[in-house]
């Protein structure tokens, strides 16, 4: 068998998620099915993670074997790119490692979530809108503090089939972009389902000055999901990178 990475993004508006879901139209179903058109076999595609329902990836990572060699990547990856709906687009296709695994190979995954002050008849659907002041010093204290802890059950979505919430935090941070608009930045070893979500809506309440820093370490420790703020809008959630050690290419 041979192992290829697919490497696309899509817009999660009319998806219920990446992962097949049993009667809801999902990112995944929707690959395989057409890749399995054109190969004229059934394809099972393997992502490097499991969005929610709404979220955005500018890049996800997944991977499908097939028993013959695949002659011209760029004329498959053309092709499907011609079945595909207009709201998932692929970038390449490449030969990987035999062992090479989307999901458990990845090192790090990174999210943006996008915020802004303005109204936006264009981009309004990608962005969250914020309506009074924020502190951002405040936000970044708080989001600073995630680097001490590994148990995010507090940001978890309830009853997942997971075995741990441990995840490790690399970079979280809160960045201005000109007078309207925010931009938060998180990266990890991997994350929880509606894990970035739940703590951008946590982070907003501290910015809005309604949890103070103190609260903010109590919910993490409390390790209960209910303590914590509400979940942020999906659709101003974008997977932006996944990145790979080079030996899992050929």
């Amino acid at each position: 068998m041979k192992r290829y990475f697919i490497f696309l993004s899509y817009n999660g508006a009319n998806y219920h998620g990446w992962q097949i879901q049993p009667k809801d139209s999902s990112v995944q179903q929707t690959i395989e099915e057409k890749l399995s058109m054109i190969l004229r076999e059934k394809i099972t595609v393997t992502g490097a993670g499991r969005t929610d329902t709404g979220v955005n990836a500018s890049l996800m990572v997944a991977h499908f074997d097939i028993e013959k060699e695949i002659e011209d990547v760029d004329l498959l990856a053309d092709r499907l790119n011609r079945v595909l709906p207009k709201d998932i687009a692929i970038e390449k296709i490449v030969a990987v490692k035999d062992d090479a695994h989307a999901r458990f190979s990845a090192l790090a995954r990174t999210y943006k979530y996008y915020v802004t002050s303005k109204k936006d008849p264009f981009g309004g659907d990608f962005k969250y809108r914020l309506r009074g002041e924020i502190d951002v010093d405040k936000m970044n204290q708080a989001a600073s503090m995630l680097f001490d802890y590994i148990d995010f059950t507090s940001f978890s979505k309830l009853h997942t089939d997971v075995k741990t919430n441990n995840c490790k935090i690399m970079y979280a941070k809160w960045e201005r972009i000109g007078d309207d608009d925010l931009i938060f930045t998180i990266k990890a070893d991997r994350f929880l389902r509606n894990m970035v979500r739940a703590i951008v809506g946590t982070l907003l309440l501290v910015g809005r000055g309604k949890l103070s820093l103190d609260g903010f370490k109590n919910i993490i420790e409390q390790k209960d999901r209910c303590k914590a703020g509400d979940s942020a809008i999906a659709g101003a959630l974008f997977l932006v990178d996944i990145e790979y050690p080079d030996s899992v290419f050929n």
